[in-house]
């Protein structure tokens, strides 16, 4: 269900005329050396903003831990972490900055 929760999304921000990279690779800076840890953003809005996208029965640790390295690795000070699968949007939505919520 995540895949179409992204697609939703990239859709609507799209229509918005925002500045969207979908599944941006963001590699790892380890000694001045660039790896490829495998970590992909869902979205980087504006080169500003990280959105996670989630679809699980409850945000946990992990996703917050997700988002907070995607930050420091991005050096974006806001995230968004959104779990689609809530009643209510609202219930959903977790705002990082700078590592805190």
């Amino acid at each position: 269900m995540e895949s179409a929760y992204e697609e939703c999304l990239y859709y609507e921000l799209l229509q918005l005329n925002l500045t969207v990279e979908k599944q941006r690779p963001l590699p790892l800076i380890y000694e001045e050396v660039r790896l490829d840890a495998g970590y992909r953003v869902d979205f980087l809005i504006e080169r500003k903003l990280i959105v996670e996208v989630k679809s699980v029965e409850a945000l946990n640790d992990l996703h917050m831990a997700q988002v907070l390295t995607y930050l420091k690795l991005s050096k974006c000070k806001l995230g968004l972490l959104i779990n689609f699968n809530t009643v209510l949007f609202k219930d959903g939505v977790k705002r990082v900055i700078n590592g805190q919520l």
